[in-house]
């Protein structure tokens, strides 16, 4: 189990860091582009992102179901569980909310002005803080958690 308590603190920490850097560090950088540049790197991020994400999503699920059901007789099982629903939740609000905006922004082609996409990825960028600060409180039960079972 020791191996799984690493594995799941370190994907579920890698994409937290992942996300907190696309709304920290990359996003503001972009803003700073002229508007041709910024459509061009907002699209292509859209995309590669949108393509490696679910599979993140779903493995960190994984790792966090299988830390609830193994400890499903100890103390820490409620915490675990709210970490993994919380989890579960961030990938449907994803789905449901954010993946049709990033669809939308990955999809605009590079000649459409900036004024007419600006709009859905700042409404986007909004949405992912909640969708961060989710993913921290997850995290933060699950690391909470395991360092309780020590």
């Amino acid at each position: 189990m020791h191996l799984l308590d690493i594995l799941a603190i370190l994907a579920t920490g890698l994409m937290v860091g992942n996300e907190l850097a696309v709304s920290l560090f990359v996003n503001p950088a972009l803003w700073q582009l002229d508007a041709t540049a910024q459509v061009r790197a907002i699209s292509l991020l859209a995309r590669s992102l949108g393509r490696a994400m679910p599979f993140w999503y779903a493995f960190c699920l994984i790792l966090l179901i299988a830390e609830t059901v193994l400890r499903h007789n100890q103390p820490v099982f409620l915490p675990l569980l709210a970490a993994t629903s919380l989890w579960a939740a961030v990938i449907v609000f994803t789905i449901v909310v954010l993946v049709p905006i990033n669809n939308r922004v990955a999809s605009l082609p590079t000649s459409v002005p900036l004024a007419d996409w600006l709009p859905a990825h700042k409404g986007w960028d909004k949405l992912h803080r909640l969708r961060i600060l989710l993913l921290i409180l997850a995290m933060l039960l699950l690391i909470n958690s395991l360092l309780a079972t020590r």
